[in-house]
């Protein structure tokens, strides 16, 4: 365990200038707030919040950020209160306090409607201050490593998906790659021990033999010095889990990686950095395509770095990362680097240097703001959180970053709402292509806009951001709005034929007031959706020409609502929402969406309505009809005994009873198969195709999840359209 004064010392080598009483008040009041409290592991709790401060000293934090770390427990776990830490430490420590106290209660294993708002009060959080954000990452890194002291395999299980679902992705997202990695690590350890296992063992039997990286390492640092380049040379082997990772997504063994090693190349200044990279492709023979260069066109998070794969000296595949020492610096700490603070009274402390790293937070926080329901929350939180980017320019040459996937329609919307709302067509290097083509790194992208232009309900199947989601939602609802406004006003108008009155907003007003509207086009739009009838609105207009209702009149008015009951039931069964009375509804087979999530309702030429995922591949067919297009959800009060079809294709590699492995998983997990076919079979692998009956989303994560616990399965997938 680190001591008070070896933590004040850490802190002081960066910084001779701070503040060490402030620190040292820090730390008495932590450790008389938490007293004789104990930790899993059996050690003094004050040995936490110690470890995490000096967690923060490795990225040359601040002291208010290190006093905040040595309290960040003290509120939710003590008596000691807010005020009692703003009265010691000052106001920024103590607000700090207070959001990782916020962040600590969040609990993302939530149903949707309460993870939707736990998402918000997670990027509120930290766009107030990132700091606070970069405590709980220190906090979450320092529990992970005594994970081991939890004596249930659920809890533990629990903490690192949870890790690896939130908090990895926002190590990442701000670039603070050493945070990262080792999470990373302890949460594939934790989850999958086996395959952690083996991986670690293939790693250090690839670094050990013939002292490989020892000779390549010396043999640049001999090229380089015969040039007079001043530079240090590393190597180090991949992460385990990154390792892992690249074999499930490119469907390799690990025998066909062939960068198990980077070697990285830090220089004193950006010049030199090409100077090597030209230096590296005369001596060996580059690999096509495996070349990019970050320091021209950053990433978000500010990461900057050549990176180029080679046939190395000794007739190895590597990869060579070329970088300055404050490249390095960022590439490791990510915004901690970029944390310059003005003098002590500033009130800029809460500021970074960095340019456009907090783009995507704000998209975040943009999304929640417009997002309707808890799935749309959800849904835009994990594009922004989890995206991976692409690269895309302007005519002018500004650069703008967009997740992988992204269409011409996106750019449009990245540029401006105003913009893409305007898009008639686009331009991808100087061609025409379809609005929604897929973009690629270094695309050269020209919007071109027409007034006449209005966005679709099809428009949504062509877009993945969330910025581009809500503008075209916002503009639908909007129209639709005027629409439903504008249809109210002219059934009312109607019924008022006959009666000496002039139809205007003052003679309505008090009907919104019943109602408690704000407006009194809720109204019109109530009365064009039918939920009030221009009946309903006459009656309450001349109370004195309604007349008692006939005995008839009351027994056609039961059989109505009895009716209506029915209709209700009978949606109810089909567990949609926003469904057209009269029309058959058919779930479609060729995507075969689940509950929970996004679909849409197609009005097909039966006079029927089709619900489609809103990833099936079958929607491009309907993009030029959207009058044909529904926005339906399904229910909350939907039938829980109700089962829904999905297909699901995979590779196995042909192990002794891997089918059987297969079926047995899919029964444990309460599924039921309903076709499988072995589509083709070698002597390496099997392909199979299996159709199967589960209730909703989440079910289907659960069986993909022990799905993919199966050794044996290589790849699999959900087919849809």
């Amino acid at each position: 365990m680190i001591r008070q004064y070896e933590l004040v010392a850490k802190v002081k080598k960066y910084n001779p200038d701070a503040d060490v009483a402030l620190l040292n008040r820090a730390y008495v009041f932590s450790m008389r707030a938490h007293g004789n409290q104990m930790r899993a592991s059996g050690e003094p709790y004050l040995t936490h919040p110690l470890e995490v401060a000096d967690l923060l000293t490795e990225l040359h934090l601040d002291e208010e950020t290190i006093a905040t770390a040595l309290l960040h427990d003290t509120i939710e776990d003590t008596l000691a209160t807010y005020e009692e830490i703003e009265k010691i430490c000052g106001k920024d420590v103590a607000d700090m306090v207070e959001g990782v106290t916020k962040l600590s209660k969040i609990d993302f294993q939530d149903k949707n409607e309460h993870q939707a708002e736990n998402y918000r009060k997670l990027f509120l959080a930290m766009s107030s201050d990132i700091r606070v954000l970069l405590v709980k990452l220190a906090d979450r890194l320092h529990n992970m490593r005594t994970i081991e002291f939890k004596k249930k395999e659920e809890s533990k299980r629990r903490i690192a998906k949870e890790t690896m679902d939130i908090y990895i992705p926002l190590a990442h997202r701000i670039g603070l790659y050493k945070f990262k990695t080792e999470l990373e690590d302890i949460c594939f350890k934790t989850l999958y021990p086996e395959e952690y296992a083996k991986i670690v063992e293939r790693i250090d039997f690839v670094v050990q033999q013939d002292d490989l990286v020892e000779k390549v390492i010396a043999h640049l640092k001999a090229e380089l010095e015969k040039r007079d380049i001043k530079a240090e040379v590393s190597g180090r082997a991949k992460t385990p889990y990154s390792v892992w990772r690249k074999m499930i997504n490119k469907n390799l063994t690990f025998d066909q990686l062939t960068d198990i090693v980077a070697y990285r190349i830090t220089v004193d200044d950006m010049g030199k950095c090409y100077e090597v990279l030209g230096m590296i492709h005369s001596l060996y023979n580059a690999l096509p395509g495996r070349f990019k260069d970050y320091i021209s066109n950053p990433k978000p998070n500010g990461y900057q770095s050549l990176h180029t794969s080679v046939i190395g000296p000794f007739g190895n595949k590597e990869e060579i990362q070329i970088r300055t020492d404050h490249m390095h610096e960022i590439a490791e700490s990510g915004v901690a680097a970029h944390w310059l603070y003005k003098q002590k009274n500033s009130t800029d402390k809460k500021q970074v240097t960095a340019g456009n790293q907090y783009e995507w937070l704000r998209n975040i926080i943009d999304g929640l703001q417009d997002a309707g329901s808890a799935d749309e929350v959800l849904e835009n939180t994990k594009m922004e959180l989890f995206r991976d980017e692409v690269f895309i320019f302007t005519p002018s040459g500004d650069l703008i970053s967009l997740p992988r996937g992204a269409s011409g329609l996106d750019f449009a919307f990245a540029i401006h709402s105003e913009v893409g709302y305007k898009c008639k067509a686009i331009k991808v290097n100087s061609k025409f292509v379809p609005l929604r083509t897929e973009l690629r790194n270094g695309n050269v992208v020209e919007i071109v806009t027409n007034n006449g232009v209005k966005p679709t309900k099809g428009w949504l199947s062509m877009v993945i951001t969330s910025k581009a989601k809500n503008s075209i939602n916002r503009y639908i609802k909007e129209q639709e709005f005027e629409v439903a406004i504008n249809d109210g006003k002219s059934m009312l108008e109607k019924a008022l034929k006959g009666k000496d009155v002039k139809l205007t907003d003052k003679l309505i007003k008090p009907l919104a007031e019943k109602y408690k509207w704000d407006e009194v086009d809720e109204v019109y739009k109530a009365i064009s959706q039918g939920r009030v009838s221009t009946k309903s609105v006459i009656e309450f207009l001349f109370p004195e020409e309604v007349k008692p209702a006939t005995e008839e009149e009351t027994i056609e008015q039961l059989e109505t609502g009895l009716s209506n009951r029915k209709g209700q039931k009978s949606n109810s069964k089909t567990g949609i929402e926003g469904l057209v009375d009269g029309l058959v509804v058919n779930i479609s087979k060729c995507c075969n969406p689940i509950p929970g999530e996004r679909i849409v309702g197609i009005i097909t030429s039966g006079k029927g309505i089709a619900i489609h995922s809103r990833m099936c591949k079958n929607l491009t067919q309907y993009e030029n009809d959207p009058e044909r297009w529904l926005d339906v959800s399904w229910s909350s009060q939907r039938d829980d005994e109700q089962v829904y079809r999905t297909k699901l294709r995979m590779l196995l590699l042909n192990n002794k009873g891997v089918l059987s492995d297969l079926t047995n998983t899919i029964f444990n997990a309460d599924v039921n198969i309903v076709d499988f076919n072995v589509e083709t079979q070698n002597e390496d692998y099997y392909g199979v195709a299996c159709e199967v009956e589960l209730k909703d989303i989440e079910h289907f994560g659960y069986l993909m999840s022990k799905l993919r616990s199966i050794n044996a399965v290589a790849k699999i997938e959900r087919v849809q359209g």
